[in-house]
């Protein structure tokens, strides 16, 4: 999939990890990076080989009414379902990943580093180096579990209860920093976080 001896990083983080903010400086510092959740979301407009398939599947009432997907109603399904999360997946990703390695094969012809953000990197590594999608480094934006509730109750105005379901449906950020080649340390402030992005940056150069 790579040309031109482009490195592919990976980033990745937990759900209120701060990983928008990381991946809007590296946009913001002139680096190229492919956002996994937008393509997510362009797989399944209306009328899409997959968005056809999703309604097959789970039915006309995860519609609104202008035909598009009601993202919370089919949230509800496959946040309780493993079963029908993983039929979603085995609908989305083909398509999702296929995308971003077309974008890569572009990206590459003019860039030496290349960006990926995918919000699940390792809850769904298996099926990206299946699809050829293979990283030189992965950063892990991390913080511990207690400021990853904080923060995703302010952000969401949710009970701590809601926040602890949502966290846990994903692989733990102590977990994803074993896996992980970079460490970005997103408990300080917007200062500190800038500095160790880039620091690595440099590394990289």
């Amino acid at each position: 999939m790579k040309q031109n001896n482009c490195k592919l990083i990976g980033l990745t983080g937990g759900i209120a990890s701060g990983k928008s903010t990381v991946a809007n400086y590296l946009i913001k510092k002139g680096y190229s990076l492919v956002d996994a959740d937008k393509i997510a979301r362009q797989v399944v407009e209306v009328d899409a080989p997959a968005y056809i398939k999703i309604v097959e599947e789970f039915g006309q009432d995860i519609l609104l009414e202008d035909r598009t997907i009601n993202r919370k109603a089919l949230g509800k399904i496959i946040f309780s379902n493993r079963q029908a999360r993983e039929k979603l997946n085995d609908i989305t990703h083909p398509h999702i990943f296929q995308s971003i390695k077309e974008k890569v094969e572009v990206l590459s012809k003019e860039n030496l580093v290349i960006f990926i953000d995918i919000p699940l990197l390792f809850e769904e590594y298996s099926s990206l180096t299946q699809h050829g999608i293979r990283f030189d480094e992965i950063w892990l934006v991390y913080v511990d579990k207690d400021t990853q509730i904080d923060r995703l109750m302010k952000r969401d105005n949710i009970t701590r209860e809601v926040a602890l379901r949502k966290i846990h449906s994903q692989m733990d950020l102590d977990e994803k920093r074993k896996k992980a080649s970079k460490i970005i340390d997103n408990r300080g402030d917007i200062n500190s976080l800038e500095t160790q992005i880039d620091k690595l940056l440099e590394e990289l150069i």
